[in-house]
């Protein structure tokens, strides 16, 4: 197995979906509804079944955590700093271009590339990572653009715990950790249903992905986007290496879990709580594909770091 061979599932599936939607194959209604069933219904059902499987356990030293979001706290601080140069850029865009820079894109492509390099290695920390990564990044987020607008506190927590309620993944973590708290597990015709939509979620949401990848506009935003692009690709992922190998102390795998977290392109919340707040939406979304199309080369480039290929 190359690092090469490694993405071509991921990366190819995209490609694909990019040039079906380039030649009218995939129309955009079809690339909403697909990427809606791939947050509402595949995620959380892969997401229930891995964390309901029996033997999938493990114990996360808080160096892991450090670690990770210790490298998300060196992308975001830099991307608000470059921010705050750029002339119209306000505090809620310094806000969301440190975001983008730090946000990965867990569901699309997070998950289906560190299960195709860790497997079930990867499993534990992968999903641990998700269920805090989820709504720590969006509740921060949020509560830093909210508090631009001089709105009590008690509205803004209201605003982030309605964001979190609401949000089909963070549902299903939810449910899946009491469930693995408890000793419960799916079984007979539950567990058929929930591992059919689990067994969707990859291709239904790398496809998703590169169709609507369509839509995105870069020229005029290039500039910006690629400085976004090249903190969340090189930078994030760095300053977690440099914390996961050389500072604090974990399985390799753990390790490599976080590295390659870190190393997923801009993540489409960024996007959508751009378009909320009506701020950096064309940035972002650049960002979002300029990270993609480049996270083909930089992440071979991790998978060779971490010797997975």
């Amino acid at each position: 197995m190359t690092a090469f061979t490694l993405i071509i599932p991921i990366f190819g599936i995209v490609l694909i979906g990019w040039l079906a939607s380039l030649a009218g194959l995939i129309s955009e209604r079809v690339s909403d509804g697909l990427s809606e069933y791939v947050f509402a219904l595949a995620v959380p059902a892969l997401i229930l079944a891995t964390l309901t499987r029996p033997g999938l356990t493990g114990e996360i030293a808080w160096g892991f955590w450090v670690s990770y979001f210790g490298g998300v706290a060196v992308a975001w601080a830099i991307g608000s700093l470059i921010a705050r140069q750029y002339e119209g850029v306000d505090r809620r865009g310094t806000v969301l271009h440190g975001f983008a820079a730090s946000q990965s894109n867990t569901v699309f492509v997070g998950v289906p590339m560190i299960f195709q390099a860790y497997g079930e290695a990867g499993a534990f920390p992968l999903f641990m990572l998700l269920a805090v990564h989820l709504p720590l990044m969006m509740g921060v987020a949020t509560f830093m653009i909210e508090s631009e607008g001089g709105r009590p506190l008690g509205q803004r927590l209201k605003t982030l715990g309605l964001v979190l309620v609401k949000n089909p993944i963070f549902q299903a973590l939810v449910v899946g950790m009491a469930m693995k708290a408890t000793g419960l597990s799916l079984s007979g015709i539950p567990k058929t249903l929930i591992d059919a939509l689990a067994g969707t979620a990859s291709t239904c949401a790398l496809i998703a992905l590169g169709a609507g990848l369509t839509r995105y506009k870069v020229l005029h935003d290039l500039p910006g986007a690629s400085v976004v692009s090249a903190l969340k690709l090189l930078v994030h992922p760095l300053a977690v290496y440099l914390l996961a190998f050389h500072v604090f102390t974990m399985p390799p795998a753990y390790a490599g879990v976080a590295v390659l977290f870190a190393a997923s392109p801009v993540g489409i919340n960024s996007y959508l709580l751009a378009v909320r707040y009506k701020t950096e939406q064309g940035l972002v979304a650049a960002a979002v594909l300029v990270s993609t199309l480049a996270g083909a080369a930089t992440t071979i480039l991790w998978l060779l770091v971490l010797g997975r290929g």
